[in-house]
């Protein structure tokens, strides 16, 4: 296994090919970009722990995609739960995410509630989208945490064999982290997953990732959230015993709100002039508030061009 570890194992994730098992992975452990995310809100535990785990499946996820400008967006969203909508995206190594919830429904829930007493009946969907073209797959909020709807996400929409598995704790200086590990199954064609069917050894195949998943999840939360344990090194306790193990960096993560004056300024002046004059407020500037990062801008529509 050559060796790709960064020096504070925080922040860049590592991807991982099982050659021989057919099979692919992807280990992040989020730092200072999860703080940094977080503390635009102040949320209560449970909450913050929830869009943790939602940050860590995004990168996961998102680590995936092969050019810059691919995004991913992931949203929960429910009409009855004390979490209402959870909204996180990646584009080119941006990270972003943001919730809402009723407060008193949230305590309600207990210190530790089940993924039904945060959303009740809701739904997980991911969005993929790359040179124009945009697919969604939509799956049922169900399993013990986003991380079991994720993996039927993939069962269901990719017939994509999953194991998933997030953590989350907080360091003695009461900072956020958290960890997680992706390994799926090759699709057919992919790197040598085409070989086990022209072979017809689809009972081999299954016995093989029936392995590899088997190893999957024996990994503990302490591993994930160490940050003592490189992911390389994670990579390597886990799977040293396979005949070949490839390992790469990813791109370093970083916060990727979007939100400019310019940017903002962009979008309202395609509203006619009327509507814009209808956002401003008494000052006569219009206030837009990011639920990203948690700013409030102020963009003044006599220097924003007409709409064409």
């Amino acid at each position: 296994m050559t060796s790709h570890t960064d020096e504070t194992g925080f922040d860049r994730p590592i991807t991982f090919t099982l050659s021989h098992e057919d099979a692919r992975g992807r280990v992040v452990r989020l730092g200072p970009v999860l703080d940094t995310i977080l503390s635009a809100h102040a949320y209560p535990p449970v909450a913050e722990k929830v869009l943790a785990e939602a940050l860590v499946l995004t990168a996961l996820l998102g680590s995936t995609l092969k050019e810059p400008g691919d995004q991913l967006t992931m949203q929960a969203q429910t009409d009855n739960g004390a979490i209402s909508l959870l909204v996180c995206d990646y584009i080119g190594g941006k990270l972003r995410g943001y919730l809402s919830f009723d407060a008193e429904r949230l305590v309600e829930a207990g210190a530790d509630p089940t993924l039904f007493g945060l959303f009740g009946k809701g739904f997980l969907a991911l969005t993929f989208e790359s040179a124009g073209n945009r697919y969604q797959g939509i799956v049922p909020l169900e399993g013990a945490s986003l991380s079991e709807a994720a993996e039927q996400y993939f069962r269901q929409s990719e017939q994509l064999p999953t194991v998933i598995r997030v953590a989350t704790r907080h360091d003695a200086g009461a900072k956020c982290i958290a960890g997680g590990v992706l390994v799926q199954s090759l699709a057919v064609g992919e790197e040598g997953g085409e070989r086990l069917e022209v072979r017809g050894e689809r009972v081999h195949a299954d016995a093989v990732w029936g392995h590899v998943a088997t190893i999957a999840e024996t990994i503990r939360d302490e591993e994930l959230t160490d940050p003592g344990l490189s992911l390389e090194a994670l990579v390597w306790r886990l799977y040293h015993d396979e005949q070949e193990v490839r390992v790469a960096k990813g791109d370093m993560l970083s916060r990727g709100c979007r939100c400019s004056v310019d940017y903002l300024a962009s979008v309202i002046a395609r509203f006619p002039q009327g509507e814009r004059a209808e956002m401003a407020g008494d000052d006569g500037k219009i206030s837009v508030d990011c639920a990203f990062c948690s700013r409030i801008f102020s963009i003044d529509p006599d220097a924003i061009p007409a709409a064409h």
